[in-house]
C-alpha cells in the first residue's frame, strides 16, 4: 500500500488499512511496516485483552495496531504536545475509546500506573541517547509491569547488547535495515510463548 510522507497505516485487525498521519518531526520515526508485522506475529497469542503501554508513542503506529488487533487498553506517552494532539486526533478518527494519552517525558513521569500494571510495553526511544537502560530500570523499579509482562524494544542495529534487568529474558531478536528489534519476557515463564 502506498503511503505519503508523514503517514503510515494499520496492518491488520478491525482498522486494517486505515491511515495514520503524524507530524513532521526529526526524532519521529514510525516502526517500519515489516518490523511491525513481525512484532505482532510474535504477540499474536498475547495481544487480545492486553493492557499496553506505548512509552514513546510518536506516530502511534504500535499502540493503534495493538488496539486494532484486540488489546483491551493502550496508554500512550510522548513528550511533544504536538504529537499528543495528533494522537488524539487519530484516535477520534478511528473511534478508539479504550486509550489514554499523557504528555510527559518518559521515564521521568510520576509512577501513577503501578496499581494497574501492563501486560505489554512498547519501548522505542530515540536512538543513541542511552535511554534503554534508564527506561527498563524505571519500568521495573516502579512496578509498571505484570510479573510475566512482554516488552518490545526497538533500538539502533549497532547496539551490541541490550542493557536489560537480570530478570528479563530475550525471546526473539531480529534486524532490519538500521533497526534491531527484540521481544523480551519479564520473569522466568519462558514456556508462555511459542518459540
Amino acid at each position: 500500500m502506498a503511503t505519503k510522507p508523514n503517514q503510515t497505516h494499520i496492518i491488520a485487525g478491525k482498522w486494517r488499512s486505515r491511515k495514520l498521519n503524524f507530524p513532521d518531526l526529526p526524532m519521529l520515526r514510525p516502526t517500519p511496516n515489516r518490523v511491525r508485522e513481525t512484532l505482532f506475529n510474535w504477540l499474536s497469542n498475547n495481544i487480545v485483552g492486553a493492557r499496553c503501554l506505548d512509552c514513546f508513542a510518536g506516530s502511534g503506529a504500535l499502540g493503534f495496531e495493538a488496539l486494532s488487533r484486540g488489546a483491551a487498553w493502550v496508554t500512550m506517552i510522548d513528550n511533544s504536545k504536538n504529537v499528543v494532539e495528533n494522537l488524539k486526533a487519530n484516535a477520534a478518527l478511528l473511534g478508539a475509546k479504550t486509550i489514554d494519552f499523557h504528555c510527559a517525558k518518559f521515564p521521568f513521569l510520576e509512577p501513577r500506573f503501578a496499581e494497574n500494571p501492563f501486560d505489554i510495553v512498547f519501548l522505542d526511544p530515540p536512538y543513541h541517547q542511552g535511554l534503554i537502560s534508564v527506561c527498563c530500570e524505571f519500568l521495573e523499579k516502579n512496578h509498571y509491569l505484570k510479573e510475566d509482562a512482554l516488552i518490545y524494544i526497538e533500538a539502533e542495529r549497532k547496539l551490541s547488547s541490550l542493557p536489560i534487568p537480570e530478570n528479563w529474558h530475550i525471546l526473539k531478536s531480529q534486524k532490519a535495515g538500521q533497526v534491531g528489534y527484540h521481544l523480551i519476557l519479564r520473569g522466568a515463564k519462558l514456556s508462555q510463548l511459542q518459540e
